[in-house]
This record gives C-alpha cells, sequence and structure tokens, in this order.
C-alpha cells in the first residue's frame, strides 16, 4: 500500500500542481516531506515495535497513514497538503521496521538474499500498478481519489495483521532516549525542509538558510550526545564494520541519484512531451516490472560473481540507465522508452538488492534492530535529497535557458546530474575485499 501510494502521487504530481495553483516544482516539497517525516520516525518505530508488539505498532501505523490519505485528499492548499504528507509518512515509517525486523531475526545468513527478495517482490507490486492507477484516476476521475482508495485498503491491511502478524517483543528494552530522538528528529527535519524551500515556496531564503543551519547543528549535537548515551537512539558505532559502511553510506549516494526519478520522469513525460498522466503511468511502470524481474534471480549472480564484483560492474549500468533518459526527445518511441526503463529497472533492483543484504552481512543478531532503523533512516533520507538536488538540477537548468515554463530541453542536465550522483557510490565500494559478505552470498 505504502509503495502504491508513492507511486501513484509521483505520476498525479503535474495535475495536482495545476489544482493546487502551484509550479510544479514546489510539490518537491509533498515527497519530500513525506521522506522527512520516514527519516524522524524510522528510527523510533524501532524501538516501539520492540516495546509493544509488532503486530500493535503496525495497526496503528496503518491507522495514521489513512488518517494522513485523508487529508491529502482534503487538501485545498500546498502547505496543507505538504503537512498531510509528513503525516502518511509517520505511519509509513512505522510499517517500514516491522517486516524487516521479523525477517532479519528469523533466517541465517545464508538465506537473507532470498528472504529479503521475498519481502520486497510483494512491495514492487504497487510500483507496477501505482503509476497508470494514478494515471488513470487523475486522467479521468480526480486526483484526490489516489488518497481516498487507501481508506478500503487499509481497512484491510489491519484485519489481515490481526490475523497472520504475531505481536512479537522483547522482553528486555532499553529506555527511550528521549534526547537523542529530539536532536535527531531536528536534525533531520530542519535539514531537509531548509534543502528543500531553499530558493522559493512556502518560506524565505532566509528562513530557508536558518534551517539548515540549525539542522546540521542540531545532527552533530545528536553525534556527541550518542558516543556518551548509554542506549543512544541510533549507533553510530556500527558504522566501524567495513560492509554496514558500505551499504548504508555508499548505498545513500546510490539511492540519492535513483530517488529523483520518480519526481523528474513523470515531469518529464508529461510537461516535455505532453502525455496524460495515464500514458506517463503506463510507461513508467515497465521500470517496476524490470525490478521484480531481477529479484528472481539476484541470489544466483551475487553466489557466482560476489558483492564487490556485482556492485562494482552494476552501479555502471544502473547510473548509465539514469543518463540515457536525458536522450530522450519527443520522437522517442514509446517501446524504446520502455525498454530502457525496463533494463535500467533491472540494474537498479541488482544494485538495491546487494546493498541491502550486505549491510547485516556482519551486524551481529543482537544489534539487528538498530542497524535496520539506522540502515533505513539514511535510506530514506538520501531518497528526499536526490529530490531535492533533482529540482535543483532542473530549476537551474530552466532558469539558465531562459525558459518561463519547463520545456523538454530544461531536463537532460537533472538527468546526467542524478546518474553522476548515482556512480559516485563507486568510491566506497571499491573498498570492499573480494570476500565481502561471503558468507550471505554463498561464493566461495
Amino acid at each position: 500500500m505504502e509503495q502504491m501510494d508513492s507511486t501513484v502521487i509521483a505520476t498525479s504530481l503535474p495535475m495536482i500542481a495545476t489544482d493546487l495553483g502551484e509550479s510544479p516544482i514546489a510539490l518537491k516539497l509533498a515527497l519530500t516531506s513525506y521522506l522527512v517525516s520516514l527519516a524522524v520516525f524510522i528510527p523510533v518505530s524501532g524501538w516501539m515495535a520492540d516495546r509493544f508488539g509488532s503486530r500493535t505498532i503496525f495497526r496503528a501505523a496503518i491507522g495514521v497513514f489513512v488518517v494522513g490519505s485523508v487529508f491529502c485528499g482534503l487538501s485545498s492548499s500546498l502547505d496543507s497538503f505538504v503537512a498531510a504528507r509528513f503525516l502518511q509518512g509517520m505511519g509509513g515509517a512505522m510499517m517500514v521496521p516491522v517486516g524487516r525486523m521479523v525477517i532479519l531475526r528469523s533466517v541465517s545468513k545464508a538465506e537473507l538474499v532470498q528472504a529479503l527478495n521475498y519481502l520486497t517482490i510483494p512491495a514492487l507490486i504497487g510500483p507496477i500498478i501505482g503509476p497508470p492507477l494514478g494515471g488513470l484516476i487523475t486522467t479521468y476521475l480526480n486526483w484526490r481519489w489516489i488518497f481516498f482508495i487507501n481508506v478500503p485498503i487499509s481497512l484491510l491491511g489491519i484485519y489481515l495483521a490481526t490475523r497472520f502478524i504475531e505481536n512479537l517483543r522483547v522482553d528486555r528494552v532499553p529506555p527511550l532516549d528521549w534526547p537523542g530522538f529530539l536532536l535527531s528528529a531536528l536534525g533531520l527535519s530542519l535539514t531537509m525542509l531548509g534543502l528543500a524551500t531553499i530558493g522559493r515556496h512556502l518560506v524565505s531564503a532566509r528562513v530557508s538558510s536558518g534551517c539548515l543551519a540549525l539542522g546540521v547543528i542540531a545532527l552533530i549535537a545528536y553525534y556527541l550526545h550518542a558516543r556518551r548515551a548509554e542506549h543512544p537512539l541510533l549507533r553510530l558505532d556500527l558504522f566501524r564494520l567495513q560492509t554496514f559502511r558500505v551499504g548504508v553510506l555508499g548505498g545513500s549516494l546510490f539511492r540519492a541519484g535513483i530517488g529523483a526519478l520518480p519526481f523528474l520522469l513523470p515531469l518529464f513525460l508529461q510537461l516535455g512531451f505532453g502525455l496524460t498522466p495515464f500514458q506517463s503511468g503506463l510507461l513508467t511502470c515497465s521500470a517496476a516490472a524490470g525490478s521484480m524481474c531481477m529479484k528472481t534471480i539476484s541470489r544466483k549472480i551475487l553466489r557466482r560473481f560476489g558483492f564487490r564484483t556485482v556492485l562494482k560492474f552494476n552501479v555502471g549500468f544502473a547510473s548509465a540507465s539514469l543518463v540515457a533518459i536525458a536522450f530522450f526527445t519527443i520522437h522517442t518511441p514509446h517501446a524504446g522508452i520502455v525498454l530502457t526503463l525496463l533494463f535500467g529497472g533491472v540494474f537498479r533492483s541488482l544494485q538495491f538488492t546487494s546493498l541491502n543484504a550486505l549491510s547485516y552481512a556482519d551486524v551481529d543478531h543482537a544489534d539487528v534492530s538498530q542497524a535496520s532503523s539506522i540502515a533505513s533512516a539514511v535510506q530514506q533520507l538520501s531518497l528526499g535529497m536526490g529530490v531535492t538536488i533533482g529540482a535543483f538540477a532542473l530549476q537551474a537548468s530552466s532558469y539558465v535557458q531562459g525558459h518561463t515554463q519547463l520545456v523538454a530541453a530544461d531536463f537532460w542536465p537533472a538527468f546526467v546530474l542524478v546518474g553522476l550522483l548515482s556512480l559516485s557510490s563507486l568510491r566506497f565500494i571499491l573498498q570492499l575485499p573480494d570476500n565481502a559478505g561471503h558468507q550471505i552470498s554463498g561464493k566461495t
């Protein structure tokens, strides 16, 4: 449900912007606010699942998510829409750790890649259905219904969670690190808010710069706090593990580049090529189809070549698939667009699977909850950074070329930039030894 919601919205952003009387670029705040909310609340949601039980938190998360959905559908201005998306993100953040934590605590290292694939494949159904569904609703009904349809789906989700998810708890849960939570929440939210609003929209440049400065100060304060806290909210010492450091930090650069795609691509196809949201959605869902196909064979590829080799070469293919979008023109056959996005989805899926599994290769069982919280928070923050960077590049390109309205020629620098950003993760990947993650990949 969460994955489908995000892809539905990405396809419908241009129409939502028009109805709210805003620039399509301004709607980057709707994507960014959701991702910021995830980054803020994912760390504490892991503690809450340990303390109150996975089923209890999962059902509460669905409830918060659907309330946010209703408010999104009722929004009449950009600021109310952004606030409602932030509320949605609170629910999404509490949903994320439950499945992953249950999987990580239930399987051996050798089964981890396959188990994560089983967890991910159902989530990819949303990105396949989402774009054409969002386009269909937006084109032939009203964009507000893309949020209202979450109500019956959420009710079904609560019923299924009650019936099938065990209410797992941890017997001895340390007290919540309230100072750490407040510092990390302020740091992450203010930093992302500052980056997303610099230039224009909602607040002045002075306020944007102030948010960014205060956010950085709060993150530094959290780092100092975590070094002396007995039970910090996020245990930064886990970054001493090389595989965890490469998977999370190196992976964040790759995800930042990929994170701009759901924002840039629908705008490119609709504003640049004049496609309807429905037509755009039918094209973009091919990337998710490619991702799903790769999930079925990624374990065999990793067993044959190992993590370092796969990550080293595949990052080039995945980044090139982003840059290739820059060469689309209004005359590019739709079949060519579909094939490019399909193979791009294949390469990105393999990279994500490898990075996700590698992150937990050397993490002790007792530290899984902490590692999952850190990885999830950084992942979502990097996706938000990708949206911000992509929007900045698009704005700059349009300004330099002297366009008052977005046209197709404005987009190619943005796709090249995010492709190079993803490729920059190679610096971390090359630090890995040849046998990195061998206990997971099974390569001998």
